[in-house]
């Protein structure tokens, strides 16, 4: 997958030149770039067909099995004490997590671009209540405007924009170093929207001039 970046407090000068950083650095970047096209619409129309209507499950899972081949922690607790640790649902917990380094992966409604943001600073972050884990640096994984189009996913979700601009008036909340990375548009299909039943769907729409894509 191709990706833009947004750095934020140095991130990714941290990542680039702190020794401590840059094999799990290398590791994410190998990863991004090692999802194509073709593996994206295998997973989608061998898992996901008749279940959704966008990629967002898809690339969850294609990313969940390869950040778990590479050893990272996958639904890390932030916090040691049971009625958070134990919480269902990812909450409390961060997506993945190595060494220095929590990963957010959002794709999830707008609503929530503010607490995916504060969940790597409460990794990183000295807290009253007892760590499960200690970080120092976080990443986020989110779709672009484009992606969010071509990948049909749903209207409200928050893009990679939209966590940029939350950024500046979270300045202060937001104490540690953070990447925001947006997925972009992929080159050779969008999904279309088909319905069955009452249901909603996505159909795979190749893609006859890929410079023309969304």
């Amino acid at each position: 997958m191709d990706y833009r970046i947004h750095s934020h407090r140095n991130a990714l000068t941290i990542l680039e030149n702190e020794p401590e950083f840059q094999e799990a650095w290398a590791e994410v970047q190998h990863i991004l770039r090692k999802i194509t096209d073709d593996m994206i619409i295998d997973c989608y129309n061998t898992h996901y067909q008749q279940k959704n209507k966008s990629l967002s499950t898809t690339i969850n899972r294609l990313l969940k099995e390869e950040f778990t081949s590479f050893s990272w922690s996958g639904e890390s607790p932030i916090f040691q004490e049971a009625k958070y640790k134990d919480v269902k649902g990812d909450y409390w917990r961060l997506d993945f997590a190595k060494d220095d380094i929590s990963i957010e992966v959002a794709f999830n409604h707008s609503t929530v671009i503010a607490w995916n943001l504060l969940k790597p600073v409460l990794a990183s972050e000295l807290n009253h209540v007892q760590k499960a884990i200690q970080t120092k640096l976080g990443i986020i994984i989110c779709a672009t405007q484009e992606m969010k189009v071509a990948g049909n996913f749903d209207g409200a979700i928050g893009t990679y924009e939209k966590f940029i601009d939350h950024l500046r008036p979270l300045r202060n909340q937001l104490s540690v170093p953070l990447l925001i990375i947006g997925l972009d548009a992929p080159k050779t299909f969008m999904l279309g929207e088909i319905k069955q039943g009452n249901k909603k769907l996505g159909s795979v729409v190749k893609l006859d001039n890929p410079e023309l894509s969304v």
